[in-house]
């Protein structure tokens, strides 16, 4: 039986330290980082935590707002949502999560891309 995304991914701690490390590189990233200014910034890496958390199987409990909701009103734009794309990817590197699991996490979040892009 193969082991589900959640546990190839290091379960809740390995996620919660790549959410972390993936908020830091939105926050560097000068295509993304304007609009985190005003972010509480530990409230929003455990917000990202738990999504992904719960995304992949695990046992956390989103609490936050769905995709749509969240981003509604934004209008996010190509550029910046190939940024997020993009450190999400970094993230998942420095963590040293496989290049199987970085494709399932990238297809997944792209997948969400309706609900994030120019809404």
């Amino acid at each position: 039986m193969t082991a589900s995304l959640y546990e190839r991914l290091g379960g809740s701690e390995g996620i919660t330290r790549i959410a972390s490390d993936v908020v830091d590189l939105h926050l560097d990233n000068p295509a993304v980082s304007p609009r985190y200014s005003a972010s509480n910034i530990e409230k929003l890496k455990h917000g990202a935590a738990t999504f992904f958390i719960t995304a992949t199987g695990g046992p956390a409990v989103y609490e936050g707002k769905d995709m749509l909701a969240t981003h509604k009103g934004m209008n996010i734009n190509a550029t910046e949502y190939m940024a997020v794309l993009d450190d999400c990817l970094a993230g998942l590197e420095r963590n040293n999560i496989g290049q199987r699991e970085q494709e399932e996490v990238l297809f997944a979040l792209y997948g969400l891309r309706k609900e994030i892009l120019a809404v």
